[in-house]
């Protein structure tokens, strides 16, 4: 079903002569060593990425429904917003970390997961990557009060070689307020303490560390800067930890910015097809872009502009306010896009008018906007998203709708509360990049293919 593209995508993380015994399939070792052999024929750091239904995907994934999701979904927007409008929310509250909602539960919200190896001699460890945060984590033995089930072993911090403790007067330690959101601590030995909260309750709490960070293809990243989870409790799936790809010198790409530039881009796939994500260096010709805009609401998140959308190729019978007066994010890891609330009521109409000789059906969840029949017998009109600079998102029926069942597909936009955000949904199959040398970020379609 359609509503299965938004799940989490795995990305693996290898050098091509080890691929063969990374790649569970034999019939995927060699499509899949011709494409990274292809992406590395440029400079910087290029991951395949994969659906976890693809075959080819490097690790399983449970089967969770479409309402768990779109639950999920609603906690990250929740957490969001009350990041970004300085909200006093339950969820933030330390009391509040202290009773997770499902520890070791699914991530299934859409985030990437990649492997790493950490570590003197480097071991490989799976994580879930966020272009929302900003701090790095994985759980460590002893793990002195909890850690979820994972893939693999715990990261043992005595067994490295390479790894040190930061003290609380070093500048990692004073940074972490700005990355975390949440004020650092300190051990009776001077080690920096971390706290890590999400929306869903989830958490990770432990010492800020480093150590060195190996990359593929002989790239290492010494004096990476992480923390090492005594605590880890919520909804991380069989990861070992997270990775942050957000605005702050904290982040992985913060920290690999002066060797390989401070850029990035993606494209997620779908099961049929395989995606990347890069770091560094990107062919800048193919992109359309728009301008990543200040806000002193949290200077870590990526905000964009969105100017207009047309559907059938009108634009919809709005304001140019009501795009704007909503601040609005691109991010990663919320599926279904939120929009401002009158931008998303006028969309809403025009999908309703362009199809309205097919049956209604009730709202699903947060999607309210249902039709009787499957994606692939509606004919959905053309949807184009502009940002500001003319930067335009082009998108297919399947950025537009979602089957969430067998005979129901609803519109895959919501109404945003106070922060508008650009879910995954609608990115899927684009090639996006996030270029915070130059302040822009790029669209280009057929990101995937």
């Amino acid at each position: 079903m359609g509503w299965l593209l938004s799940l989490p995508f795995f990305l693996l993380l290898t050098a091509a002569s080890s691929l063969e015994e990374d790649v569970p399939h034999s019939s995927c070792s060699s499509k899949f060593i011709d494409e990274l052999r292809h992406l590395n024929d440029s400079s910087g750091l290029h991951l395949s990425l994969h659906h976890p239904r693809s075959r080819c995907s490097p690790a399983p994934f449970p089967n969770l429904t479409f309402s768990t999701i779109l639950s999920h979904d609603e906690a990250r927007v929740r957490f969001l917003t009350a990041r970004l409008t300085k909200t006093v929310s339950p969820l933030l509250r330390p009391a509040a970390v202290s009773t997770p909602l499902s520890p070791g539960a699914s991530t299934g919200v859409g985030n990437y997961v990649t492997q790493i190896r950490l570590g003197t001699p480097a071991k490989s460890y799976v994580m879930v990557v966020d272009t929302g945060s900003s701090l790095s984590w994985l759980q460590c033995s002893p793990c002195r009060i909890y850690c979820h089930d994972q893939i693999g072993s715990v990261f043992d911090p005595a067994a490295s070689a390479s790894y040190n403790p930061v003290s609380c007067s070093e500048s990692e330690c004073t940074s972490l307020e700005a990355a975390t959101l949440n004020p650092s601590a300190c051990t009776l030995d001077d080690v920096c303490i971390y706290e890590a909260s999400y929306g869903d309750r989830s958490f990770s709490v432990g010492y800020l560390s480093k150590d060195v960070l190996s990359l593929g293809s002989g790239q290492r990243l010494a004096g990476f800067v992480y923390g090492c989870g005594q605590d880890n409790e919520g909804l991380f799936g069989r990861s070992a930890g997270l990775i942050g790809l957000a605005r702050n010198r904290l982040s992985l790409l913060s920290q690999l910015a002066p060797s390989l530039g401070n850029s990035f881009s993606y494209c997620l796939s779908t099961a049929a097809s395989t995606g990347y994500l890069s770091i560094g260096s990107y062919n800048g010709g193919q992109f359309s872009y728009t301008p990543m805009q200040s806000s002193s609401l949290d200077n870590s998140l990526y905000f964009v502009r969105l100017t207009s959308i047309t559907v059938g190729g009108r634009g919809l019978p709005v304001s140019s306010s009501a795009y704007t007066g909503t601040p609005t994010i691109i991010d990663s890891g919320t599926v279904i896009t939120r929009l401002p609330s009158n931008v998303y009521a006028a969309l809403s109409s025009a999908i309703a008018a362009a199809l309205r000789e097919y049956p209604r059906q009730p709202a699903y969840s947060i999607l309210d906007t249902c039709f009787r029949g499957s994606l692939s017998r509606l004919a959905v009109p053309a949807v184009e998203m502009v940002f500001q600079g003319g930067a335009t998102l082009r998108l297919a029926a399947r950025n537009v709708m979602i089957d969430v069942d067998g005979s129901t597909t609803c519109l895959a936009f919501a109404p945003a509360r106070r922060v508008a955000i650009i879910g995954n949904k609608q990115q899927e199959t684009f090639s996006v990049v996030y270029d915070v040398s130059r302040s822009r970020i790029g669209f280009a379609g057929g990101g995937c293919g």
